[in-house]
């Protein structure tokens, strides 16, 4: 395959490429999503079947002088939410549910926009058009009021419909960037042959890219902006190819994860996060691995378990004489996010994790990656990250 950038010899990838070996003998085990809960890939039909039964309930309890409810599942809850190892976060199948009242002056509102934004999904499925979450809040913005009413409204139609919200028909624009080996087709028929040297936006439409083609060693998944294009101004991706990068600017948008788990499903090589020392990064890398509490109903189309921890860890910061200087101290919001890490339940399958979080928390200092430059300008992705990639230095 014509990708041009030449990497470092084969016996760099060794180690890489028996985690890959570990990594295809899980998933020949067995170890498979389990069926039910959760959502699943709708037809049209099934969709538009779903939003009239929802419909003809609204007209049943007005026939009998009721006064008609939407029910959703409670996706706010700990107690709603199990984990499972191959999966992550996912929500129960009997879980606690709340009623959106079409009677209560708390909720009169929220059940009157429901039902306006399904109106909107119907007419877009019907025709078999899309529209992005930002299309639908313009259409009436002061009755709205803000863009996260119509995303949380997206996510609870999605969630009560039991369908993923690219089957509603409606996508969001993305902000994740990608670059390195690797080309695809988009649902339009664009052709897309991403390079080492400069990023290209994250598709907005997952489900319809094909024919995608790698012959890409790893996936790397980093935290923020800044730093990943900091790799491509030292031609990170061209030194260590061939490799894909990709960030979600922070914590990623749906089609970033998306996108990760395409990749994760289609090519299955070994996948790693590069985030900085600190609370807020080990979330985000969690998010990308097990998934959010908010978004459980959509766990088995979102979560690849099979990530690993390659950095920043705290552990690095001792190991690497990091000036002290360059630390920064947890502030009482870091410590309450890390406390609230460390009681979740994937916690406990992630032993090396939590003697990373340990040391954090006993040190009670955090590192950005940029402390890495303190050691010198481009120690990063000179000596860093292929020093980790090729002993094999991620957890």
């Amino acid at each position: 395959m014509a990708f041009v950038p030449m990497g470092p010899e084969a016996s760099f990838f060794e180690v890489l490429d028996r985690h890959r070996v570990s990594l295809l003998a899980t998933l020949r085990r067995g170890v498979r999503e389990p069926a039910g809960g959760g959502t699943h890939l709708a037809s049209s039909s099934e969709v538009l079947a779903s939003i009239e039964n929802i419909i003809q309930d609204i007209i049943t309890s007005l026939a009998r002088n009721e006064a008609p409810a939407f029910t959703i599942d409670n996706r706010s809850s700990w107690e709603n939410i199990k984990f499972e190892d191959s999966v992550g976060l996912q929500m129960v199948s009997h879980c606690t549910t709340r009623k959106i009242k079409s009677d209560s002056p708390k909720s009169v509102k929220n059940f009157a926009l429901i039902l306006k934004i399904l109106s909107m999904i119907y007419k877009l499925v019907q025709s078999n058009t899309y529209a992005t979450k930002r299309d639908i809040y313009y259409t009436d913005s002061q009755l709205f009021g803000n863009q996260t009413i119509v995303d949380n409204i997206i996510n609870d139609i999605s969630c009560m419909l039991k369908v993923p919200r690219r089957c509603l028909h409606i996508l969001s624009t993305s902000k994740g960037l990608l670059a390195g080996n690797l080309k695809y087709i988009e649902e339009d028929g664009t052709k897309v042959s991403c390079s080492c040297a400069t990023a290209v936006a994250v598709p907005s439409n997952i489900q319809g890219i094909r024919n995608l083609i790698t012959d890409a060693k790893f996936l790397l998944i980093v935290e923020k902006d800044a730093t990943f294009q900091r790799l491509l101004d030292d031609n990170f991706c061209s030194k260590i190819s061939p490799c894909i990068m990709v960030t979600g600017k922070g914590v990623p948008d749906l089609n970033t994860r998306l996108l990760v788990k395409k990749l994760w499903d289609t090519f299955h090589i070994p996948i790693f996060t590069l985030v900085d020392a600190d609370p807020h990064g080990i979330e985000i890398m969690c998010i990308y691995k097990y998934g959010s509490m908010s978004m459980s109903f959509e766990a088995h189309n979102l979560t690849v378990p099979a990530i690993r921890w390659l950095g920043l860890l705290p552990s690095d910061i001792k190991r690497l004489n990091i000036p002290k200087d360059t630390l920064i101290p947890l502030t009482k919001r870091d410590q309450m996010k890390l406390d609230s890490i460390l009681k979740r339940p994937y916690v406990t399958c992630q032993p090396f994790w939590r003697k990373e979080m340990d040391i954090m928390a006993d040190s009670k200092m955090k590192a950005e990656i940029q402390a890495l430059t303190f050691l010198s300008s481009d120690y990063l992705s000179r000596v860093y990250l292929p020093n980790k990639l090729k002993f094999g230095g991620w957890i």
